[in-house]
């Protein structure tokens, strides 16, 4: 990682080790930090992508259900600032809504379009908030939300991230946690961190790689939506034979966060969506499994 990125985190360094933290567990935490790209709406950072805008697909890309929050440029979010194995050129489009879902299923979807695809504008009434054709129930407080998603130019800052996280799935199955395996001060580091971030990273609304926080974090976002999304497929197996793959979906841990949206728009204040994806589909450049978790303690 970037020297300079690391040297962001010499206030969490420093703060840890003021709570007698011992040097050596501060400095295994730290290992564990990975670059990220935060995306704002001013600065002069280089332009990337937009939030809103027309909606642009193939001819033969079915209609979307959710809204479409954000297209980026690929080819402007290089590895070494992201941490992930984007596609190298081409766009992605992040379609979700902050509202809760059933059985654990999608609240949105990715879409990645190749350099060179021919597109079309598309209709924008999107089924998610205006309703499917025919409907006669009108949804007004969705609307007003859908009404407030920005429209705005995302230019790039790159950016360093640590863990919020200090709990893990338990090895003996179940509900039942654990502190993070390999950092028993976990805990510690974890408050350290939320004590000092707010210096450290980039204040953005979108957040490309890197470490999945919420209002409640104790266990990895991406690990418990990830297992959202095989609740859901399971689901999906049991109501509709045949509807769903059959084969288990990659086990949390070979999860990674895709994007973090911290949304704060009215009616949503202080709420999450996560867009997140097995690593190996995104070394693929493969987006269909692709799940969205929507995160809100109103």
């Amino acid at each position: 990682m970037n020297p300079d990125l690391i040297n962001r985190l010499t206030p969490f360094r420093e703060e840890a080790l003021g709570r007698g933290i011992p040097l050596e567990d501060v400095e295994r935490w730290i290992a564990t930090a990975r670059p990220s790209a935060t995306l704002v709406t001013g600065g002069d950072g280089p332009v990337v992508g937009r939030f809103g805008g027309p909606l642009l697909l193939p001819a033969d890309a079915p209609d979307p259900w959710y809204p479409l929050l954000a297209t980026l440029d690929c080819a402007a979010l290089p590895e070494e600032t992201t941490g992930l194995q984007l596609p190298p050129d081409g766009h992605l489009l992040f379609f979700g809504f902050p509202e809760m879902t059933y059985y654990g299923s999608t609240a949105g979807e990715v879409v990645h379009i190749p350099e060179g695809t021919p597109v079309e504008e598309r209709n924008t009434k999107y089924p998610c908030v205006y309703g499917e054709e025919g409907d006669t129930f009108f949804d007004g407080a969705t609307l007003a939300v859908y009404e407030q998603f920005p429209q705005q130019e995302l230019r790039l800052a790159p950016d360093v991230s640590l863990p919020h996280h200090f709990l893990a799935p338990s090895p003996e199955g179940g509900d039942e946690t654990v502190t993070l395996p390999g950092h028993p001060r976990a805990w510690d580091l974890a408050e350290a961190w939320d004590e000092t971030y707010g210096g450290i990273v980039v204040d953005g609304p979108l957040h490309i790689g890197g470490y999945a926080s919420h209002e409640c974090t104790e266990t990895d976002p991406v690990t418990d939506a990830a297992a959202e999304a095989e609740r859901a497929r399971r689901h999906e197996a049991e109501a509709t034979p045949g509807s769903a793959d059959a084969t288990e979906l990659p086990a949390p841990e070979e999860w990674t966060l895709l994007a973090q949206w911290d949304i704060g728009l009215n009616g949503r204040e202080g709420s999450t969506l996560h867009w997140v994806i097995p690593r190996q589909d995104l070394a693929e450049h493969r987006f269909d499994r692709a799940h969205v978790s929507f995160f809100w303690n109103p």
